[in-house]
């Protein structure tokens, strides 16, 4: 055996005897162990340890906050991709056809397996390697997709004759249609986090507004790993166009990340001043008894000089909140829309000594760099503070009519044509006819612009809808 080998054995070796001596000498410890070892020795039908061992963790997890978790098997995997954006499979994002009761293609994922072969926004799977899928929930859908790279799936899908019937409206009649056999082979598929107004013929992003000149939307779905990098070639790509009279940075639906990955997209747009602050474990019984880590922007920033503005909702969470909140305080841009969720408090991903699964804890809350608090308590009602709020005269809310609009109009926006297939029509309407919470923010961009202009219109009800986006 290498000494290196040997070396890192013996340490490992070293690690796990030390916990195995640290639960073993807390009372706590004992008791768990010697009630574990009874139920597996007496109880009347046999018991899988390592179930009990699980369904244990979770109960006791569970008693923490609704943050923490014992991520093991999908879990982990599915937090493992969402941070990376990676994972093996195909290069699909799906929603399920309630009508049909089958997955509909949303979209292929640009220069993916499925992208290459053609399939299209509107395809339905109807079976995966023979096996049907009607009546599958997405969730299984997506894990019969995902899988070892290299590996080949088969599916069959139909399609619509007419290309006009190609339709994410779940509501939508089927009609006549073609079915096919499409071999697949999986690869690492890369997915995009920071998106823009429209898509191109070639699947790549049109930056800028349509129907409003020199205004640019960019849509951050996420904070992971490459979301900074990705937000950078965005702004050169604006910043090429030239004339940028605003830009549009949509948070809506984000449901938040990495904080490094927040805090490196608030330093691409601050020149100076703080980020956010971040206060971990209390040395005593009070919140002024931790120590606060700060993070600064450094010097250089996007879109110098050009006027921001935030689009938040009730989904608008956690790193995205610190983004949204960053740019309030420092005044760098307007908030728009309706206040956010109020998750502040930070998870660490903490792997255990076998591997066999990691633990997710929460070991610090954050704060506004103005020092107040974003994470919402149980206790909290509407009239404390927490959360991210809009700008005074900037709140707009949007009907559940309007909301799913919205949504069937911005998927099919959104939707890439596979290569070979023939390229999906923009659906009718302007962003700002569409979208009462993007026209708001028009306003604030483009005046002396009309509502009539920007086609806006002010709805009142509560947003609340979680938007689901698998992707396979």
């Amino acid at each position: 055996m290498p000494t290196r080998n040997l070396i890192l054995l013996v340490v490992v070796s070293l690690v796990s005897l030390a916990a195995f001596a640290a639960r073993e000498q807390s009372a706590a410890g004992r008791r768990f162990g010697e009630m574990l070892a009874l139920v597996e020795s007496s109880y009347l039908d046999r018991v899988d340890g390592e179930d009990l061992f699980e369904a244990a963790v979770d109960a006791a997890i569970g008693r923490l906050d609704e943050h923490c978790a014992y991520l093991r098997g999908d879990g982990r995997r599915d937090l493992e991709a969402s941070i990376d954006q990676r994972f093996g499979g195909v290069g699909l994002e799906l929603s399920i056809d309630e009508a049909a009761g089958v997955p509909i293609v949303v979209s292929p994922v640009v220069d993916s397996p499925a992208w290459r072969s053609g399939v299209r926004a509107g395809d339905r799977i109807e079976a995966i390697d023979g096996e049907p899928t009607r009546g599958l929930a997405l969730k299984s859908v997506v894990g019969r997709l995902r899988g070892r790279v290299g590996e080949k799936v088969v599916l069959r899908l139909s399609s619509p004759t007419e290309q006009a019937a190609a339709t994410l409206d779940p509501g939508a009649a089927d009609g006549s249609v073609v079915r096919r056999d499409v071999v697949l082979v999986r690869e690492e598929i890369r997915t995009e986090s920071v998106l823009g107004d429209r898509r191109r013929a070639d699947g790549s992003w049109d930056w800028m507004l349509e129907g409003v000149q020199g205004v640019a939307l960019v849509r951050i779905t996420a904070f992971g790993e490459r979301t900074a990098g990705e937000l950078a070639a965005a702004a050169a790509a604006i910043e090429d166009v030239g004339g940028i009279r605003g830009v549009v940075i949509d948070l809506r639906g984000n449901p938040g990340g990495l904080l490094s990955a927040a805090v490196e997209v608030c330093d691409a747009l601050l020149d100076e001043g703080v980020i956010v602050h971040t206060r971990g474990r209390r040395s005593g019984a009070t919140t002024e008894d931790a120590a606060l880590d700060t993070r600064r922007a450094t010097a250089g920033a996007s879109f110098a000089g050009v006027p921001l503005v935030v689009l938040v909702d009730g989904l608008t969470a956690s790193a995205a909140e610190i983004v949204a909140a960053c740019l309030q305080d420092a005044g760098r841009a307007k908030v728009v829309g309706s206040r956010t969720y109020g998750k502040g408090t930070v998870q660490s991903i903490l792997p255990l000594a076998d591997d066999r699964g990691l633990l997710k804890l929460t070991t610090s809350e954050y704060l506004r760099p103005s020092r107040a608090t974003i994470h919402r308590r149980r206790d909290d009602d509407e009239d404390d503070t927490w959360g991210v709020s809009p700008d005074a005269g900037c709140e707009v809310t949007v009907t559940a009519e309007s909301r799913g609009r919205l949504q069937v109009w911005r998927r099919s926006r959104d939707a890439a044509g596979g290569a070979s297939a023939t390229a999906r029509p923009v659906p009718a309407g302007l962003p700002a006819e569409i979208d009462p919470v993007l026209a708001r923010a028009l306003r604030l961009l483009v005046a002396p612009a009309t509502e009539a202009d920007l086609g806006g219109q002010k709805e009142a009800s509560r947003d609340d809808d979680e938007p689901a986006r698998p992707d396979a």
